[in-house]
């Protein structure tokens, strides 16, 4: 009887203390459209660890979850510079960014004013 109530008051405390895992953030991530929404979240989301990533098209923030044991937020940025997307205080390089579609380019003014011209229809 004594080992039983050892063992259950070990996996109690075990339960009690384990550590969380899992981190919530969120960072600035540039873009315009749903195509983007989707590239983003995408590039997220395959990067190994990240179980949640949603891109909110209007205000620009990505929210994230994901497994800090198996990444970290460094490598969940390069994953969607990789894609074309700028990250708060990084730029996706040229080669990048010119690689999303034409109606993608978010650091063209007149793109940008084009998707705000739709959003008001």
């Amino acid at each position: 009887m004594k080992k039983l109530v050892s063992i259950v008051c070990l996996m109690v405390t075990t339960i009690v203390f384990a550590q969380n895992k899992n981190a919530r953030t969120s960072l600035e991530v540039d873009g315009v459209c749903a195509m983007c929404k989707e590239r983003i979240e995408k590039a997220s989301i395959k990067t190994k660890g990240v179980k949640s990533a949603i891109w909110n098209v209007e205000t620009h923030e990505l929210k994230l979850i994901y497994n800090e044991k198996k990444t970290d937020l460094a490598t969940i940025k390069e994953s969607i510079l990789a894609v074309g997307h700028d990250v708060e205080d990084l730029k996706a390089t040229d080669e990048a960014y010119h690689s999303v579609h034409p109606c993608c380019l978010y650091r063209d003014e007149e793109i940008k004013d084009d998707h705000k011209d739709e959003e008001s229809k």
